[in-house]
């Protein structure tokens, strides 16, 4: 975390909780993977009664990326990369009992991976996928501090104890981020 400008602020979770234009005497805030930004300028959109009103006053990083507003509205991002890496075909969410068993007959015929193979595969997909995430919260970071032509800005960082993450309970992925992930092709 940078070192705080003159006029920005920290806030706890709990006192970023008041910010979410429910006082119209406050400026709407949100923040994203702890850094806070003014959103007011769209006192519709953020602001209670608005479409984007869920992500005003908390940190709702996992949920930008997962796009599971209601169940994923935390700051926890642990496990989140897992939406990036490829199921095998037979292994893919929602398929029909007869796709699946298409999917098992060709992957009996595939040629198994040796522990190596699958090792360094995992390696290179996770590492891909850790990528991804990060460019995902930049896409939203750019648009909150202005880069995409929005009128949000800055305004400062969370303030959160050390190790606070592991006082919250890990999350699997979310039924919209396990159907959405990628699955792997084969030749």
């Amino acid at each position: 975390m940078s070192t705080l400008k003159q006029g920005e602020v920290t806030l706890t979770d709990s006192e970023l909780a008041l910010y979410n234009g429910a006082d119209p005497s406050k400026p709407i805030y949100l923040a994203l993977n702890g850094t806070i930004y003014d959103v007011s300028i769209s006192p519709t959109t953020y602001g209670p009664g608005g479409s984007y009103h869920f992500f005003a006053g908390k940190d709702a990083a996992r949920a930008f990326l997962t796009g599971c507003f209601a169940e994923d509205s935390v700051p926890d991002l642990r496990g989140v990369e897992q939406m990036f890496i490829p199921v095998d075909p037979e292994e893919k969410a929602g398929l029909t009992p007869q796709e699946r068993e298409m999917e098992m007959e060709k992957a009996r015929k595939r040629k198994p991976l040796t522990k190596g193979e699958l090792k360094n595969r995992h390696a290179q997909e996770l590492k891909s996928a850790r990528k991804q995430m990060v460019a995902g919260l930049e896409g939203w970071h750019m648009l909150f501090r202005g880069d995409k032509g929005k009128p949000y800005r800055r305004v400062g960082y969370v303030k959160r104890e050390p190790g606070w993450v592991d006082k919250m309970p890990k999350r699997g992925l979310c039924e919209q981020a396990e159907k959405g992930r990628p699955v792997r092709k084969y030749d």
